[in-house]
């Protein structure tokens, strides 16, 4: 569900007529509906009612900080994997007892910082850097809360380079391990164990891989806790996939991902952490851009836009599909005509879609790509020193800017050229 629809003749971004805002802001532009937000992260909070537990929104889906309050002031807690985004969670006012820290390059300073400015727990995905936060937290006279994250070896059924609970993959320990390693952690000095960690992967469009794994982590937590340690948290991850396209995909519900929770490890008294990002950001947001050219070329129509890779890369890095529709609401016996949907960046790679079948289109008109309120705005880049592009907040009938576009020559102004190249 979300709140852009077609209304008068025209899609909205919730009260707010979507043209309204591209000719206010200029296009490209990521829109993001305050209401599609709110409504994603109380549908899983219902999902687990009845459950302790814990919503922790994986910041790497969007992190602006308008995002960030909006969350906050919801109750959720947050997922970070840098202290640039621990940093940000403080500012948006989650205190550090809602803060989980996952990652596997996490830096002595940056647990330092976390440590200081208060931490619900780390996220361990290796013995060094267990290791290593023991040093730190002991110089610190503190006491580091940790969980330990490990891979249990189950096949997401995702794309490749997003799929993380695999043998082969670089997070966690495996599971075969995990005695030992508690073991360890329980020995060293200034670290508390508080309970198991796992995330096998994002965007996924079956539960079957997460009853497999949670099956795994309630013999473990069993295991551990006849070991004699303390196992009160149960990290889960996220990673529950979004419908990309409308017409032909149906991941489960967050309904049925808590069904999946509760007959698993629901009968263990632990508190449960998950970590939605994609779920709860995904279809918060649209990437809006303008068409430049209608190109006919042989064979094939391109539409070339104003977006480029640099803007949305998920189709150039995941093959991944996004909705694409117009702005202005096509005739319903309007016919269809495949286009090659790309951007002007000189590679062959711009290219969100191929042979997609749009309604005549041609310079001018708008459109919008669905379900690009996750990794759109935070994985773009300035490549071909094109400026980042926008971002919108709607919330009712009013909007905000929450990132500006910068002008070129500010873009241009953060380099420094060294004295002996000034002249």
């Amino acid at each position: 569900m979300d709140h852009f629809n077609y209304r008068d003749g025209q899609l909205f971004a919730e009260d707010v007529p979507v043209a309204e805002i591209a000719r206010a802001v200029g296009t490209p532009v990521y829109i993001y509906s305050t209401a599609t937000f709110a409504r994603h992260f109380q549908v899983f909070d219902e999902a687990l009612a009845g459950m302790d537990h814990l919503i922790c929104y994986a910041m790497k889906a969007n992190s602006n900080m308008a995002v960030l309050r909006v969350m906050a002031r919801l109750g959720a807690g947050m997922d970070v994997v840098s202290i640039g985004e621990y940093q940000r969670a403080r500012l948006a006012g989650v205190p550090g007892e809602k803060i989980v820290f996952s990652g596997v390059g996490k830096t002595a300073e940056e647990m330092r910082i976390a440590l200081e400015g208060g931490i619900r727990q780390f996220n361990v995905e290796s013995e060094p850097e267990m290791e290593r936060l023991s040093r730190v937290a002991t110089e610190l006279g503190k006491i580091a809360p940790i969980t330990v994250r490990v891979n249990p070896d189950v096949d997401a059924k995702t794309h490749a380079k997003i799929a993380t609970g695999k043998s082969e993959n670089k997070f966690g320990i495996p599971i075969s391990r995990a005695r030992e390693v508690y073991a360890r952690a329980a020995e060293l000095p200034s670290l508390q164990v508080v309970g198991i960690d796992v995330h096998i992967g994002s965007q996924l469009t079956d539960l079957d891989p997460y009853e497999m794994a949670f099956k795994k982590v309630a013999e473990l937590t069993e295991t551990l806790r006849a070991d004699g340690h303390t196992i009160k948290r149960l990290d889960l991850g996220g990673g529950l996939g979004i419908p990309y396209r409308r017409a032909n995909e149906a991941p489960p519900l967050p309904f049925d991902y808590g069904e999946v929770v509760r007959r698993t490890v629901g009968h263990l008294g632990c508190e449960i952490e998950i970590e939605p990002g994609r779920l709860i950001a995904g279809n918060a947001g649209l990437l809006v851009s303008e068409v430049i050219y209608l190109k006919e070329g042989e064979g094939r129509d391109f539409l070339i836009l104003d977006a480029a890779m640099n803007d949305l890369i998920r189709p150039a890095m995941y093959e991944a599909w996004h909705d694409i529709i117009p702005v202005i609401e096509p005739d319903v016996a309007a016919e269809q005509r495949p286009y090659d949907i790309v951007g002007p960046v000189c590679e062959s790679g711009d290219t969100f879609a191929k042979q997609r079948p749009l309604p005549a289109m041609g310079e001018g008109d708008l459109v919008a790509f669905r379900s690009a309120g996750a990794y759109g705005a935070v994985m773009s880049s300035e490549y071909n020193s094109r400026p980042l592009i926008p971002e919108v907040l709607v919330d009712g009938d009013r909007f905000a800017v929450i990132r500006p576009r910068p002008s070129v020559q500010e873009m241009i102004d953060r380099d420094v050229v060294p004295e002996w190249l000034a002249e």
